[in-house]
Formats: C-alpha cells, sequence, structure tokens
C-alpha cells in the first residue's frame, strides 16, 4: 500500500459525512460514492473529496474503501452488485465495514473479499453524528492484527477510542452487544420518565434522583436534554435504527444459542412505537401519552 493511502468511502450519511470530513483534514486523498442517502457534500468537495457514480469508480480510485451503510444487506448490494467496489478492488486492496451488520454475513463477505484478492475488517462505530463531526467516534474492529495496525492511521484520523475486539467478525458481534445494551437502559430510562411524568413528578426531580442514583451514565446524559427541554439533537438516534439493530442482536443470539429473556421485551418496545421518523429520546413522549 502507498505510504498515504487513497481512501473511498460509500455512504456519506450522518455517520459519514463526519468520517469523510476528518478524513480529508488528515490529509487523505478522498473518492466518495454519489447517492440520494448522502448529507450534503459542498464543503466535502471543496475540502478535495472526488465524487463518481459506482462503488466499482470508489474501489479503483482508493486502496481502502469504508462503507458506512446501514446494515448487513446494503453492504453486500454495495460490494457485490454489478457495478459494485468489488469489481473495481485491486489485489491487496482492504474493505473496512463501518457499519452495524449480522456477524454472519460479515463472515461471508469477508471470505469472498479475500476470496477477490483483498484484505476485510469490521470496524463498528459507537457514539453519534455529533462525535464523527468532531473526529471522536468509538471504533470496534474485527481484524488480523497485522491488518489492524496498517490500517490504524485511518482510523485514527476520525476515532478517539479505537478497541480491537479479536478477528473479523468481533467487531460487529460486540457492536451489537454493546447497542443492546445502550438501547436496553433507554428503554429503561424512557418508560421510568414517562411514568414519572403520569405520576406529576416534576422533570428535574426526576433527573437529579435518578442522574444521581442507578440511572447515572452516559445513556442518561444522552436522555437528559429531552426530558429536561425537549432537545433530541444530542441522540440522533432513529427508532427504525434501534429495531433493526435490536432484531440483528436477536439473530446473532439465535446463532450462538445465548439467552436473550431481557432483550426480547427490549425488542417488543421500539417495536411497538409507530417509527413516523422518530428518534430514541421521542419514545419518552409516545410512552407518556400511550394509555396502559
Amino acid at each position: 500500500m502507498t505510504q498515504t493511502p487513497r481512501i473511498g468511502l460509500v455512504g456519506a450519511g450522518l455517520m459519514g459525512h463526519g468520517i469523510a470530513r476528518n478524513i480529508l483534514r488528515a490529509g487523505f486523498p478522498l473518492t466518495l460514492l454519489e447517492h440520494p442517502g448522502n448529507q450534503p457534500m459542498d464543503d466535502l468537495v471543496q475540502a478535495g473529496a472526488q465524487l463518481v457514480s459506482t462503488g466499482r469508480e470508489v474501489a479503483e480510485a482508493a486502496d481502502a474503501v469504508l462503507l458506512c451503510v446501514t446494515g448487513s444487506p446494503q453492504v453486500e448490494a454495495v460490494l457485490f452488485e454489478p457495478g459494485g467496489v468489488l469489481e473495481g478492488l485491486a489485489p491487496g486492496g482492504v474493505v473496512i465495514d463501518c457499519s452495524t451488520a449480522l456477524p454472519g454475513s460479515t463472515s461471508r463477505v469477508a471470505a469472498r473479499v479475500v476470496q477477490a484478492g483483498g484484505h476485510f475488517m469490521d470496524a463498528a462505530m459507537t457514539r453519534t453524528p455529533r462525535e464523527a463531526e468532531e473526529g471522536r467516534l468509538n471504533l470496534i474492529v474485527g481484524a488480523p492484527s497485522a491488518l489492524f495496525a496498517e490500517m490504524r492511521p485511518l482510523l485514527e484520523s476520525f476515532a478517539e477510542n479505537i478497541t480491537h475486539a479479536g478477528e473479523v467478525g468481533a467487531g460487529h458481534t460486540l457492536k451489537l452487544v454493546h447497542n443492546f445494551v445502550s438501547l436496553g437502559f433507554s428503554a429503561v430510562l424512557a418508560e421510568a420518565a414517562a411514568a414519572s411524568r403520569r405520576a406529576g413528578i416534576d422533570d428535574a426531580a426526576f433527573l437529579e434522583v435518578v442522574g444521581k442514583g442507578g440511572g447515572g451514565g452516559v445513556v442518561f446524559d444522552r436522555l437528559r436534554p429531552f426530558i429536561a427541554g425537549g432537545d433530541a439533537s444530542g441522540f440522533r438516534f432513529s427508532v427504525a435504527n434501534a429495531s433493526k439493530d435490536l432484531g440483528y442482536y436477536h439473530a446473532m443470539t439465535d446463532e450462538l444459542g445465548a439467552g436473550r429473556s431481557v432483550a426480547e421485551a427490549v425488542e417488543a418496545l421500539y417495536a411497538g412505537i409507530d417509527d413516523q421518523g422518530l428518534t430514541v429520546p421521542e419514545v419518552i413522549r409516545v410512552l407518556e401519552e400511550r394509555k396502559a
């Protein structure tokens, strides 16, 4: 690989835009796939990003291609459909999957990339679009040690905390575990906040008691602005994505034969929300208004 690797990125959405911005700031040449799901990219183009119209062209212009798409079906489509990334991937090229994906699919995808002469790693993201723009994401990486070491300077351009979880698939596995925990805490806090409001308790008192007690932590701090003032901007994670991720966790625990009784209750709560573009903090309002 060249001393300063050329980077391609597919998926300049809420998370990918920030990743792209920080890759450019770090001095990596960057090629982006034009797609209706992208955020506005004028600032990225002005900073030097090149735009192309197919995944094949992204791969042809890059030594390493990052995928920041919704889930496993989108990853497989971007890589393997006609005109996809795999068609343009040079021998020794690297695919880095930053999506939230099914570990079983990840293993199959990695095998096809390797069979085509490339290398694959999963680098699942946590945190929010705000941290993506700030270059402060958390990454959970599944990769051989040598590949992880080679790609670490690129990952450090947009991530603050990077954990090497193990071999390929470990990143996506631990991401699903993490998201179950995060969304589970969110569900518990949402139901508690809704019950507190139905009882006529002042939100400030709820926040003080729960925040200084057993409910304090990262998830509580993300929900606090919505409970206090209706501001959901710091936790821009959709109910649709929550349901998707919990469905992936369900499928993964099926494959592992692991228990998931708590996860089933959490999954049912999110599945019972009429999405309408809602974010996770807004579940509090839905539950507050819902009749028992």
